[in-house]
């Protein structure tokens, strides 16, 4: 059997993470010191969001777990490389065009003192495969079977051929915690990881507290410790960072960058993301069902104006689901221009009457959005859309998306977040039957395309079809692709071997370090 050729899409893929401007590149390094690291020290992590669902590694609860260095994958994708790399896993080649063999690393152990092996990596991989609620990266819609040819062997098995398993592999919901971890009515992660950090205790919706593992696989963990704290409040991640209350707050928002960036003993570190500001509309409630009603809105808004003011330059005006510069993304031209007369006649077209409100939910997480959301409200008064806003955060407003009792919401999503392939992100987000389908949009060509895409090996005719696919969401005017952000972390200086990841699943690793001062 030959090992599985990887090297056209893992080019495709540096390529694009190599792009500036509204592409996406990879993350940069924190400030360096010629101070020794001091392994007795401790850091503290702001991080944007708190698990919403215990600690389900299905769910996103695996994005805390992952970045907090506790939960660890067969597969991880190496930002900087552009490519898929070893993980717990050492090798992974294609059995048979439906089966995937990954040969598990000798020699690890969670952080219960038991040892890795296939048969535990397969019964953590069935558990998410058998989740109530479906992994978006790793179900039993994509995955049929996961189990031991051999010793030292996991076998995935596929319903089609699927060139993508290795990344699904690197997904943090397909992480990896010790059989003990399943045995209570709900997964417990501490002690059973074989991350670098072992989580020793938590206040619920507040913070993890977490331990060196002097265990781990990987080679000397530098830190003692560290807490992660769930900080909802942009402002406030920006104020900690700067008191050095926090050492390390991510994902800071625009209005907080100017004072941050003239501070004493810290850097800002920005990277350019796959994520996009998006207000998605219910396309399965009225008058939103109506994709006249959905270009009209689209044809109000002023995104140029938005990015201008609101996000103070740091953002560039969105062409659509995709930014221009990915190899996926066709000929998307230039971001939508507002038409306040074509609006209002699509509206009148429509048959449109302004019977009530409509209520745009805008998460706390980004603290911009509340501004967001008043610059729509007032370009959708222009075109008579009266609109009313209210302020969630992303985890009491999640139930009501997902169930259809909404109107439209103001969040963001991270495309290669799930896989670093858009295959991910469009299945789950806009296919009829996908995991994340916010918008509620259910379209057969568009789910065809999606099913050729799965199996279709050569990456230049599966980017080809992404194109197409985004060229559907465009002409239905699912949602409103507003702004190409970019990831904005800010890291105090005396903290060591931090390389910001602009998918936000890795922090905290073996070679972070923080200085005595």
């Amino acid at each position: 059997m030959l090992p599985v050729k990887r090297s056209r899409p893992i080019l495709a893929v540096a390529a694009v993470l190599a792009l500036s401007g509204c592409g996406f590149s990879g993350g940069q390094p924190a400030q360096e010191s010629s101070a020794a690291a001091d392994t007795s020290q401790r850091i503290v992590v702001d991080n944007f969001r708190a698990p919403v669902a215990d600690w389900a590694v299905e769910s996103d609860a695996a994005y805390i777990l992952s970045l907090s260095g506790c939960l660890e994958t067969l597969t991880k994708f190496d930002q900087a490389k552009g490519e898929v790399v070893p993980s717990l896993a050492t090798e992974w080649k294609q059995h048979s065009p439906l089966e995937w063999d990954f040969t598990i690393r000798d020699g690890v152990k969670f952080q219960d003192g038991t040892a890795l092996t296939a048969e535990s990596v397969a019964t953590a991989l069935n558990h998410v495969l058998k989740a109530t609620v479906p992994a978006r990266a790793f179900n039993s819609k994509i995955i049929s079977s996961v189990s031991v040819p051999q010793e030292g062997t996991v076998r995935v098995t596929t319903p089609t051929e699927s060139p993508l398993v290795p990344y699904r592999l690197a997904s943090v919901n397909s992480g990896i915690l010790s059989p003990a971890a399943y045995e209570g009515e709900r997964t417990n992660p501490f002690g059973h990881c074989t991350g670098p950090f072992v989580p020793v205790s938590e206040v619920a919706q507040q913070s993890l507290t977490l331990d060196r593992n002097p265990d781990y696989w990987g080679g000397d963990v530098q830190l003692a410790g560290a807490e992660i704290r769930f900080i909802t409040n942009g402002a406030t991640r920006a104020a900690q960072v700067q008191t050095g209350e926090a050492d390390i707050s991510m994902s800071i928002p625009a209005a907080s960058l100017s004072s941050l960036e003239n501070a004493d003993g810290l850097s800002v570190l920005k990277a350019d993301s796959p994520r996009t500001a998006t207000l998605y509309m219910n396309n399965g409630r009225a008058p939103l069902d109506n994709v006249d009603v959905r270009t009209a809105i689209r044809d109000a808004l002023d995104l140029e104006s938005l990015a201008a003011s609101v996000y103070e330059g740091a953002a560039l005006p969105a062409t659509g689901v995709f930014a221009s510069s990915e190899p996926w993304a066709g000929t998307t031209g230039e971001a939508p221009k507002q038409d306040l007369d074509g609006a209002k006649k699509l509206l009148a077209d429509a048959g449109y009457t302004a019977d009530r409100p409509l209520e745009i939910i805008a998460i706390v997480e980004r603290a911009e959005f509340a501004d967001v959301a008043a610059v729509i409200q007032d370009n959708l008064k222009a075109v008579g859309i009266p609109v009313s806003i209210v302020t969630k955060e992303y985890a009491a407003a999640e139930p009501d998306v997902i169930a259809g009792n909404y109107d439209m919401l103001l969040s963001q999503r991270n495309r290669l977040i799930d896989i670093a392939d858009p295959a991910g992100f469009l299945s789950a987000d806009y296919t009829c039957s996908g995991s994340y389908n916010l918008s509620h949009f259910c379209d057969p060509e568009y789910d065809q395309l999606l099913a050729k895409a799965a199996t279709t090996v050569d990456p230049e005719e599966r980017y080809s079809l992404y194109a197409q696919a985004g060229g559907i969401l465009t002409e239905k005017a699912v949602n409103v692709w507003l702004v190409n952000e970019q990831a904005t972390d800010a890291v105090r200086n005396n903290v060591l071997g931090y390389v910001q990841d602009p998918l936000s699943r890795y922090v905290l690793t073996a070679q972070t370090a923080k200085t005595a001062s």
